[in-house]
């Protein structure tokens, strides 16, 4: 079996191809390395990764033919509220006109794909006070970024169904753990943190601190990816077409992350009170039954993961 992971090289794309060459896959990796590191990619002489943007048609469509892959996860994004603010037409282009030309690909050609997952966000959700989200739930995207991933995932749901694609989507909450690259536009929170009270710099705390998250350890989130593939090969009916909430189902508030994470690092860290940012979502916590009758079951409590990611980056620190 063959598996495709578009951004295989950043944060989440990277667990994920290690994942799937621990289950015998051959993988190709497509990245332009924009925000992501070839050295993240751990076993990179069972990988093959081509250097090159997902905006560029024709390469997309070469690799497509030519590498006929069972399994494509189509990771690869403009992954920045900020960031598609202030560009939402670059933004425009990677989280929805590629992820449309490799759909329409597929449907001209019938290339015979096993699975087509997509990686939409929490974000989606917005501000509506209905807690917790439900896949069901009423959306509100409140920036360029949340509505370019409701709208993708609505193509990639609707053009599995009309063409009768094997299509699946999900939404990502708040991933955290090792690889994340604190210097990034793109980094989240825990990643901040963590590089703050690594080298005692100060915390820019954007609000009150009572912005509520819902923080899901990066190894859990690939179970669940990896769940949804294995339970569309053996039942296609519980996947196919459906979108399902990745996260832990419990909702924390940006002051008891700090807390907790201090806890962990026996520190104490410096912050920066600034005002709340433009587009940001008050409150968020997943609803994730659904993936839980597919089997799903968090094994990272946020201390737990918190205390690995922790010793995972003094880890790395001390080989570097």
């Amino acid at each position: 079996m063959k598996a495709l992971v578009t951004g295989g090289a950043g944060f989440i794309g990277s667990h994920l191809v290690d994942h799937l060459v621990s289950q015998g896959l051959d993988v190709i990796v497509v990245d332009n390395l924009s925000m992501g590191n070839i050295h993240n990619i751990r076993q990179l002489d069972r990988v093959r990764v081509y250097v090159e943007d997902i905006r560029n048609k024709e390469f997309m469509q070469r690799i497509l033919q030519e590498e006929q892959p069972d399994y494509i996860y189509f990771l690869a994004a403009v992954a920045s509220v900020a960031d598609s603010i202030k560009r939402p037409a670059e933004t425009h282009s990677v989280n929805h006109m590629a992820v449309f030309n490799m759909l329409e690909y597929i449907r001209k050609t019938d290339l015979q794909i096993k699975q087509f997952l997509f990686t939409s966000s929490a974000a989606v959700y917005g501000n509506l006070p209905e807690l917790p989200k439900k896949e069901d739930s009423r959306v509100e995207p409140l920036s360029p970024y949340a509505i370019d991933k409701y709208s993708t995932e609505r193509f990639v749901l609707a053009y599995g169904d009309l063409y009768n694609l094997p299509t699946v989507c999900v939404r990502f909450f708040n991933v955290y753990g090792p690889r994340q690259n604190p210097s990034s536009p793109y980094s989240g929170v825990l990643s901040i943190l963590t590089d703050c009270l690594e080298d005692n710099k100060v915390f820019n705390l954007y609000g009150d601190g009572t912005q509520t998250r819902d923080f899901i350890y990066v190894e859990d989130v690939i179970q669940a990816l990896w769940l949804i593939t294995k339970r569309h090969t053996q039942h296609k009916r519980h996947t196919q077409h459906e979108v399902f909430n990745v996260a832990n189902g419990v909702e924390t508030s940006l002051n008891s992350i700090i807390k907790t994470y201090e806890k962990v690092t026996n520190s104490t860290l410096r912050i920066n009170h600034m005002k709340g940012r433009l587009g940001e979502v008050k409150r968020s916590v997943a609803n994730v039954d659904k993936l839980m009758r597919l089997g799903y079951a968090t094994n990272w409590s946020l201390e737990a993961g918190l205390r690995e990611y922790w010793e995972g980056e003094k880890n790395e620190a001390s080989r570097n």
